[in-house]
C-alpha cells in the first residue's frame, strides 16, 4: 500500500462513525443505551451475555465496550480479562456499567481493565458524554 493510500485509509477510519459494543443483560436498558448512543450517530453492536460479547469484540472491533458486570456465562469481570489479554483488542476503552456500587466492586473492575465504572442508575447524558470523552481521547492518540 503506498503511503498516500494508507493515509487516506486511516483518514477514512477515524472519520468514520465510532463502533460501540453495548453488553447487558437487561433488555430494558439495552434499548436505552441504544437510543442514547445511536442518537449521537455511533455505530452499534449488541450483546446479552459474557460470551456473546467477546464474539462480537472479535468481528465488530469496536471502537468502546460499554459492559455490565452481573450475566450469564461470563460475567463482565471474566469479559475484561479476556479482552486485556488479546493484543488485538487490549487497548480498546471499557466502560463498566453496574448496579454493583460497592467500593469492593469498583476496585475489582480497576484492577481487571477497566477504564471507567459507572454505577446503575446512570445519567443518560453523562453515560453519552463520558462515551464521547472516551472515543475523543482513543482517536487522538491513534492519530
Amino acid at each position: 500500500m503506498s503511503e498516500s493510500s494508507a493515509a487516506k485509509e486511516t483518514a477514512s477510519r477515524t472519520d468514520a462513525p465510532s463502533r460501540i459494543l453495548v453488553v447487558d443483560d437487561e433488555p430494558a436498558l439495552l434499548r436505552l443505551m441504544e437510543f442514547v448512543l445511536a442518537r449521537q450517530g455511533y455505530v452499534l453492536r449488541m450483546a446479552t451475555n459474557g460470551d456473546e460479547a467477546l464474539i462480537a469484540a472479535q468481528e465488530f472491533r469496536p471502537d468502546l465496550i460499554v459492559l455490565d458486570i452481573m450475566m450469564p456465562r461470563r460475567d463482565g469481570y471474566a469479559v475484561t480479562e479476556a479482552i486485556r489479554a488479546d493484543p488485538t483488542l487490549s487497548s480498546t476503552p471499557i466502560l463498566m456499567l453496574s448496579a454493583k456500587a460497592q467500593e469492593a466492586d469498583i476496585e475489582r473492575g480497576m484492577a481487571v481493565g477497566v477504564d471507567t465504572y459507572i454505577t446503575k442508575p446512570f445519567d443518560p447524558d453523562a453515560l453519552a458524554e463520558t462515551v464521547a470523552s472516551y472515543l475523543r481521547r482513543s482517536k487522538n492518540i491513534d492519530r
